[in-house]
């Protein structure tokens, strides 16, 4: 009987969104394996497409003729039995092509035009040497792909644990290699070289020792320099005599975070913990051992010590033979943590996050799919690390939006987390010192298991927070960033060596430039959306789609010169900063400034040094970062985000303003916070002054509450876009009759209206938002609102959907 798979092709449309019947040669039977990618022929002309074994089958409904797969462009699968199952529930549960979710898994050398990479790991026979490897050690897997017969045996090596496939892609990162040695002759003909040695030829004698201990190996150079004690000319003589043969070795790029802590030598070992953290550890550890797929809420105040918790648990699933997986939301936050958990785990310990190069993020997902890395420390796409055995799964800062992915497939790393924490039998921990409402109200439900830390481990209280209400501010001195009582704290933690933490969160040197005359606000020619000038490039950049065009000296609207820069910016409030305190070293940290690669580290290990005394920067800086000699923290409008048409938008201040705040005094030193705003009667502003979680947590429920939204509704938001507005509008309106005839009464649908961003490169955008919390016709209504969009009638509309949208803007 022929074998067929079930091939999952790249052609990313809701009509090909299914797996389609290829015939297995007969060479490929029994070998091939799901997981695999392979190049299979596709449509009616001779295209060739990749695509994913994700099953197998004996019979099909297909009446016509069968095509053949291809080519095999793996010697092992490279999507696991388990990646593979959650690629089709995140393209269910998202709305999004099963393709694009296999490759969202993929570090990037895997995905589209890679380079294949046959390379021989152990001794072969010396005919199979010549014929199949032109007696090299590595060749372009390409060589193959039309010889069904060198694919069979190459199969049958890899099976043997004699070759190995790697993944490049062409003119991009390669494998990193460095100059090895290999011994070309047996111990018995070194042994017989010693002889024909002068007796003062000393070195070359320990080099054949040397050779001798490493028969069979290949070793790096430097490496068998230091352990022989001898000078590269030495090895160089060896290979001139035939002894030894230099060849070039594969290494691991490795990502090594640079930022020092402070005496983090005392972090090797565990910390004593306190009754509270020992209750979580227990609790968590418990559910470890008895391998139940229990989420726990894990709610600490600012330095309360959960970190400690998370490695502590770390240490408890390892110990039972399990991996472990950590998240955190900021790559800002990633440097000191993951000197933390390699201090306390070592090699095991792999990073995943978007900072790395292609090369440095593929070798750590081949230490991780090779077993070599037990521990896996990453921001939101880490959640795929190919990771087996999972044990323990950790968000850190659980109420971060950063968790979910903007872009297709728009899935959120906590739903992923509990999917596999329940595929694996394994405890997800969600932490954080506020949690989103979504998770505090599941804890209080019993949905998730409630564990708190309410205390700091250095014992201090939480840093008082003083309000500073602008408006009086501005009427006495003018328009400036700093009040009076911030700039005195400044000055008093400059004069007693202190440092301090100052954030506002907008980059940039100012807002936006308005003619004086005419009121015209120079927008981007894209978006409905003012420029912001920015000084260090001397341009007016929009933030969406990243025009940039010349400062203007005249307005384009009336010609008059009477220009001026309304709002701030990091790089204004840098600029005023020097002229108010020109002693002060001043870092700024924001998208701008660590735009390049290690930006971050180097800042951060600067201000860690106390090469600086103030750190400025964006909401970047506002969580995660511990410095023991930081005792203020300023924020310098409070209101940046209040004003925005976003449910959440009282939400993200409190969360934003308590985090920050934790920033100061977490040593010895007692801390201070002052937060600027012109809403000082806000109740979020004053939640977080009084560190009143509880509080802010009912008075947002109840809003939610009556405004039918999450956690009380779920959400899903409808999104399409086109060139003209008014197709888009249309688009919009024949959507909102399909839902309206197809869901229940209770099911309330906002819309279609204008997104508060109506016009975003080029395009204009029309959205309707649902609400329920039940309706068993909508999953099948938006799939088929997808399928119906991908029609002539949609020419040219983008149509997405989004479910729980942590944005509405």
């Amino acid at each position: 009987m022929v074998e067929l798979a079930q091939v999952v092709v790249d052609v990313p449309t809701m009509q090909t969104n299914q797996p389609y019947t290829y015939q297995v040669p007969v060479i490929l039977e029994k070998k091939l394996q799901v997981g695999m990618r392979v190049v299979v022929p596709f449509g009616n002309g001779h295209r060739q497409v990749q695509g994913f074994v994700v099953g197998f089958t004996d019979s099909t409904d297909y009446a016509g003729k069968l095509k053949p797969i291809q080519a095999v462009m793996d010697l092992q699968p490279v999507v696991n039995q388990e990646l593979l199952a959650l690629s089709k529930w995140l393209a269910d549960t998202t709305y999004s092509f099963w393709i694009a979710c296999l490759y969202t898994m993929l570090p990037n050398l895997l995905k589209g035009k890679s380079k294949r990479i046959v390379r021989v790991i152990d001794d072969l026979d010396e005919q199979t040497y010549f014929d199949l490897f032109n007696g090299k050690d590595e060749r372009d897997y390409t060589d193959f792909a039309n010889n069904p017969d060198a694919i069979n045996q190459l199969l049958k090596l890899k099976r043997a644990g004699k070759v190995r496939i790697d993944y490049e892609v062409t003119d991009r990162a390669r494998a990193k290699t460095v100059m090895g040695l290999t011994p070309l002759l047996s111990f018995e003909e070194l042994e017989d070289a010693r002889t024909s040695l002068h007796a003062n030829a000393h070195a070359q004698n320990r080099l054949l020792s040397y050779l001798q201990s490493i028969i069979g190996k290949t070793v790096v150079q430097k490496e068998a320099e230091r352990r022989a004690q001898l000078s590269s000319s030495t090895f160089n003589q060896g290979a001139k005599k035939g002894w030894l043969k230099k060849v070039p070795v594969e290494v691991y790029r490795r990502p090594e975070s640079q930022v020092a802590l402070p005496d983090d030598h005392q972090l090797e070992k565990p910390l004593k913990l306190n009754p509270d953290q020992q209750e979580a550890v227990d609790q968590i550890g418990a559910a470890v051992k008895d391998q139940t797929a229990t989420t726990f809420l894990l709610q600490g105040v600012t330095g309360s010590g959960k970190t400690e918790v998370y490695l502590q648990s770390i240490s408890q699933a390892l110990a039972r033979g399990r991996t472990a997986l950590m998240l955190v939301p900021e790559i800002s936050l990633t440097p000191q943590i993951v000197n933390r958990v390699r201090r306390r785990f070592g090699s095991q310990v792999a990073v995943l996050h978007s900072s790395l190069s292609s090369g440095e993020r593929y070798d750590e997902w081949r230490r991780i799919e090779r077993g070599e890395a037990k521990v896996v420390v990453g921001a939101r796409s880490a959640i795929f690390a190919p990771l087996t055995n999972l044990g323990l799964i950790i968000l850190d800062e659980e109420h971060e939006s950063s968790y979910k992915q903007d872009e297709s497939p728009r899935y959120h790393a906590r739903e992923v987390a509990k999917w596999r924490g329940k595929y694996n039998n394994a405890p997800v921990v969600l932490g954080s010192a506020t949690p989103s409402l979504e998770s505090r109200a599941r804890a209080l439900k019993g949905v998730y298991r409630f564990l708190r830390l309410p205390h700091r481990v250095n014992k201090q209280p939480l840093p008082p927070i003083q309000i500073v209400d602008m408006r009086p501010e501005i009427k006495k001195r003018g328009e400036s960033n700093f009040s009076a009582p911030l700039l005195y704290e400044l000055n008093q933690r400059l004069a007693r060596g202190e440092q301090s933490i100052l954030m506002l969160n907008r980059r940039g040197f100012s807002s936006f430039m308005m003619c004086r005359d005419c009121g015209e606000v120079l927008k981007c020619p894209n978006c409905d959306i003012s420029l912001t000038l920015h000084m260090d490039t001397r341009t007016m950049k929009c933030h969406y789609c990243g025009h940039e065009e010349p400062i203007p000296q005249i307005c384009p609207h009336c010609h008059s010169r009477h220009i001026r820069y309304y709002g701030t910016g990091t790089e204004k409030v840098e600029t005023e900063l020097r002229q108010l305190i020109p002693t002060a070293r001043i870092i700024r940290m924001d998208v701008d400034t660590t735009r390049r690669k290690g930006m971050h580290e180097k800042l951060l290990r600067k201000f860690g040094n106390h090469e600086a005394d103030i750190l400025l920067g964006t909401q970047m800086i506002a969580k995660g970062l511990d410095f023991p000699n930081v005792t203020l923290v300023g924020v310098l409008n409070a209101d940046t985000g209040l004003g925005l048409p976003d449910f959440r938008a009282s939400e993200r201040t409190f969360d934003l303003l308590s985090q920050v705040s934790g920033r100061a005094g977490r040593a010895n030193k007692q801390g201070q916070v002052i937060i600027q705003t012109f809403n000082p009667g806000h109740y979020a502003i004053k939640d977080a002054q009084a560190h009143d979680y509880e509080r802010f947590f009912y008075q947002e429920m109840s809003l939610r509450h009556q405004a039918s939204y999450p956690p009380y509704y779920y959400t899903v938001r409808l999104m399409a876009s086109h060139p003209e507005e008014r197709t888009a509008a249309q688009a919009m309106a024949k959507i909102h009759d399909q839902l309206q005839k197809a869901l229940a009464p209770s099911t309330i649908i906002l819309g279609p209206t204008p997104r508060a961003i109506a016009r975003m490169k080029r395009r204009y955008y029309y959205q309707i938002v649902i609400k329920y919390k039940r309706d068993p016709a909508l999953h099948r209504v938006l799939f088929e609102i997808l399928q119906n969009t991908q029609s002539k009638s949609f020419k040219d509309v983008q149509v997405s959907i989004d479910p729980d949208p942590q944005y509405f803007m």
